[in-house]
């Protein structure tokens, strides 16, 4: 940060030698908030107020409607925040499932065995730098417990992602067309080929990939066309709002008997396992 003096220019120290009445000379201490200033420090108030929900989660939302800056964006406009983007803890704290967490369904995708004795509820978005980072970590977990453990994915697209929306679509007509399995295979091919932080996949190699992953992509790209999955992702984001999710990767890892632990961000696997051996108690 620049400091800048300004005023170095007193009146009074103008170099009078020869009168023994002049006034002493006086020194200004006073500091002149100019528009700019003030602009400029408000500016790199908010920068670092936002830096702090960010540190916590992987990429933050703000409120039902505002979106924060992705951590790039923030990076790129304040210069590398030591520790944001980084995971907070997850839990210790074991507490009971969120009175606004929707019960698993029938509607919903899972990975793993459905009566596992836990359950890991991901709340997620196809163009989150952390959610990419993510997902490869959550299925080595499901894997090492076999059987014990699943995983349900639900869709939390941020506004700031501009494909985001689109592609959980794209991955809900997957579901349709070719079930469960190709719903897994889809968005795992997403996450493994997008660059992610908005536009990292185009819109345009969507339904490619379908055909790629063995789907009729005409009728894929009519499913996607139609928007016929649009009402379904917009409802698990207000439903991950209303279980108090504020950013992603989110959710919250539950057990059969009604207890949870939060998951704050992209969290090793040593932090996830240790919360469900926690539960597996």
């Amino acid at each position: 940060m620049s400091h800048e003096h300004e005023g170095s220019h007193h009146p009074g120290h103008e170099t009078s030698h020869g009168s023994a009445s002049a006034k002493p000379a006086e020194v200004s201490l006073s500091f002149s908030l100019t528009p700019g200033k003030l602009f400029l420090g408000g500016f790199l108030l908010g920068v670092l107020v936002m830096a702090i929900p960010t540190a916590i989660f992987g990429t933050k939302v703000l409120g039902n409607s505002g979106k924060a800056l992705t951590q790039e964006q923030l990076e790129s406009l304040s210069g590398q925040l030591p520790g944001a983007g980084q995971p907070s803890p997850s839990g210790d704290a074991v507490g009971p499932v969120p009175s606004g967490l929707k019960p698993v369904s029938a509607e919903d995708h899972v990975f793993g065995n459905k009566d596992a004795a836990i359950t890991i509820v991901e709340y997620s978005d196809l163009e989150c730098p952390f959610c990419q980072r993510f997902h490869p970590t959550v299925e080595e977990v499901v894997k090492a417990y076999n059987g014990k453990v699943n995983w349900v994915y639900r869709h939390f697209p941020l506004g700031f992602h501009a494909n985001a929306q689109k592609e959980a679509e794209a991955s809900e007509c997957a579901a349709g067309i070719g079930g469960n399995d190709a719903f897994w295979k889809y968005i795992d091919a997403l996450f493994k080929r997008t660059t992610s932080n908005g536009t990292g996949f185009a819109l345009d190699k969507l339904a490619p990939l379908a055909k790629e992953l063995g789907m009729d992509e005409k009728k894929f790209q009519e499913c996607l066309d139609s928007g016929k999955y649009t009402e379904k992702v917009n409802k698990n984001f207000t439903e991950g709002q209303a279980a108090g999710i504020e950013g992603t990767p989110g959710g919250f890892i539950i057990s059969k008997d009604g207890r949870s632990t939060p998951i704050g961000g992209a969290v090793p696997a040593e932090v996830l396992k240790a919360s469900i051996d926690k539960l597996l108690q």
